[in-house]
């Protein structure tokens, strides 16, 4: 995998969550601009996602195995659309920080696939 695009990935999320969390903080609704953030997120988790699938395709194995390396991916990849989706039916400062949670949940699992991939 690539370390500076895990890095990437979970210093946005951090970003994110900070950001939400303290738009939670001050009782703001997810706005539109909360969506492009989360957006920028979700297309650098769907880069990773391909470069990891294309590196599990050229033959390179994930020391920890490779079900649970792209059981992380999958997840690392949904997390905030997920989170996403719910703020959206929670049109509260509680889906804001769900948002913020969904962000966390990225962040934890960037370190988790670092340990998984091996590097």
């Amino acid at each position: 995998m690539l370390d500076a695009l895990t890095l990437a990935i979970g210093v946005a999320a951090l970003l994110l969550a900070a950001w939400t969390g303290w738009a939670a903080y001050r009782d703001q609704s997810t706005k539109d601009w909360h969506f492009i953030g989360m957006a920028v997120v979700t297309l650098l988790a769907t880069v990773q996602l391909v470069i990891g699938i294309v590196q599990l395709a050229r033959g390179e194995k994930a020391e920890q195995g490779t079900a649970i390396f792209v059981a992380y991916l999958l997840g690392a990849f949904a997390a905030v659309p997920a989170a996403a989706f719910m703020s959206l039916a929670e049109r509260t400062r509680w889906g804001t920080a769900t948002v913020a949670a969904g962000a966390v949940v990225l962040a934890v699992l960037e370190v988790r696939l670092y340990d998984i991939w091996g590097s």
